[in-house]
């Protein structure tokens, strides 16, 4: 079996295996996370740590290393909207559909129909629909939003052969010790921290002190709001961010399920266990077009196993209810048509108080008071 398309030797894979998640948030993080390798037999000391990780991210196996932002808690809103290209048209429409800048991602994908799928991320959700009617516009096609109306599981882990296998290492409880605060709204500090990070990390030894340099402020405060983002949800984790392609992970399955309404609840936690289920959600479905309440994106290193991985998927889903063949499908990507990323500039400065931190802390004081 094609298990890596990538060359990694097997420190390589450790860091891989170990390191998406649960990175440390302290001053010189790659210390600790080189002695929790020793300790699992990879030899290797902070500063050939560094260089590997550097490598790997300059190679194209990492797509980043540092946080990952989770954007819908940082503002704004995002919705996976489906729509029909003429075949005819298709490049066209494509063109036309990318060309708003609102459109983060698009995707070709195998549906006799609903052959085009992209994501519209906007910093105030009323915006989507103006989006949308203008679509409708340029392109002659109705479109269909399919906005997340329950999460089950969003971590995209992607694993090889090698050690740590398990990808069980987890050092994130180093560092400042933190607590939750009770406000929605960003600082003009932390937005600034947000921008400054959505895109990764310096690989050098010092990666929290050198953003705290460009943003002139103290590390401490660096390394107390990473931390408190990842207990807020505002960031998801904190580690390397794989290149799933480069790792051989090729074949990209998104399966879409009829799940009778009163069982959703149940069936979305079992799904969401199965450890190659990335994404897994419920969305609207659309009479006489889109029969499917129920998503679940898998990932596979061939066509072979992408196709059993699928059939785990039923196979638990038959564990509920009887699933018929008309109940279920699997749209594979076959293109991808437009990958920018969310954008989060505009998002987060909807989402930012304008007001100080020292008066944002004060405002949340008075108002515990007064409850």
């Amino acid at each position: 079996m094609k298990t890596v398309d990538a060359e990694l030797t097997p420190l390589d894979r450790a860091i891989v295996n170990a390191f998406q998640g649960g990175f440390p948030v302290v001053e010189r993080p790659f210390g600790p996370a080189a002695e929790a390798l020793c300790e699992r037999g990879v030899k290797v000391d902070a500063d050939g740590l560094v260089e590997r990780v550097r490598h790997l991210d300059e190679t194209g196996v990492l797509s980043r290393f540092g946080p990952l932002v989770n954007a819908e808690a940082i503002g704004g809103t995002a919705t996976l909207v489906a729509m029909h290209a003429p075949p005819e048209r298709f490049d066209e429409v494509a063109e036309q559909v990318n060309s708003h800048r609102e459109v983060a991602h698009n995707y070709e994908r195998e549906h006799p129909h609903l052959n085009m799928w992209f994501v519209v991320s906007v910093a105030d959700s009323e915006a989507v629909g103006a989006v949308l009617d203008a679509i409708e516009e340029e392109t002659g096609q109705p479109t269909y939003n399919m906005p997340k109306e329950r999460e089950f599981r969003v971590e995209a882990k992607f694993l090889v052969d090698g050690p740590v296998s398990e990808g069980d290492v987890d050092l994130s409880a180093l560092g400042p010790a933190v607590d939750p605060e009770g406000r929605a709204m960003l600082t003009p500090d932390e937005r600034d921290l947000v921008l400054e990070v959505q895109g990764g990390l310096p690989v050098t030894a010092t990666p929290y002190r050198d953003i705290a340099e460009r943003l002139d402020v103290e590390t401490e405060w660096v390394l107390a709001t990473l931390k408190r983002f990842v207990a807020e949800g505002k960031i998801r984790r904190v580690g390397v961010v794989p290149n799933h392609y480069a790792l051989g992970y090729t074949e990209n399955g998104m399966t879409v399920w009829n799940v009778p309404d009163e069982l959703v609840e149940e069936v979305g936690p079992a799904v969401a266990a199965l450890e190659f289920v990335t994404h897994c959600y419920r969305r609207p479905r659309h009479e006489g077009v889109w029969p499917y309440n129920f998503f679940a994106m898998t990932h596979g290193r061939s066509e072979a196993e992408s196709e059993r991985r699928v059939e785990e998927v039923r196979e638990t889903m038959e564990s509920y209810w009887d699933v018929g063949d008309d109940d279920w499908d699997t749209l594979f990507s076959t293109r991808i048509l437009k990958k920018t990323g969310i954008r989060l500039d505009e998002r987060a400065d909807a989402n930012t108080s304008r007001t100080s931190e020292s008066e944002t802390e004060t405002e949340s004081e008075s108002t515990t008071d007064a409850v």
